[in-house]
């Protein structure tokens, strides 16, 4: 019996698949895994009291629309919240122009910070473009935006591969 045991251990020591295999993984520290909070589109943080920003929209029509909204709040999430008619195609990434608005107001209109140039480009491509045109999607809220005023053009215009496409 003994001989058939150090066959066996001999079997097991030359067999590598029936030894314990040790990963580098196990080797290192374990880390603690964590996550940050995921901005989401078309959800709107109510404002606290006392913190309400003003946004007015002039829709196609000329109807005016005020909301109280919160800082950090973009105008294109705004809009859809409130079923404002402003398409957004791209998700909010500044990939088409189907959120661009006009601020009204010349002095407001330099409160927001520069567009970037994806901005640019993608204002380019806007129906109605003027000096004062933005992506909605881009302009965030902000003490100093307080009572901005912004005019939905009478269309969009939604440039997609399809329309390119030889038929």
């Amino acid at each position: 019996m003994p001989f058939a045991r150090a066959l066996v251990a001999a079997a097991v020591r030359q067999t590598s698949y029936l030894r314990p295999i040790v990963t580098r993984s196990a080797l290192l520290p374990r880390r603690s895994f964590a996550v940050s909070a995921v901005t989401r589109h078309n959800e709107l943080t109510p404002p606290k009291p006392g913190e309400e920003l003003k946004i007015t929209f002039v829709d196609k029509e000329g109807e005016r629309h005020t909301f109280e909204v919160a800082e950090g709040d973009n105008l294109l999430d705004i809009a859809q919240a409130n079923d404002l008619e402003m398409e957004g195609a791209c998700g909010g990434s500044a990939a088409c122009s189907t959120c661009h608005v006009v601020v009204e107001d010349e002095d407001m209109y330099d409160k927001i910070p520069e567009p970037s140039d994806d901005e640019n480009d993608m204002l380019d491509l806007a129906f109605g473009l003027t000096e004062t045109s933005r992506l909605g999607c881009q302009v965030k809220m902000s003490k100093e935006l307080d009572g901005l005023v912004v005019r939905l053009p009478s269309m969009t215009r939604n440039l997609q591969s399809s329309d390119f496409s030889k038929k």
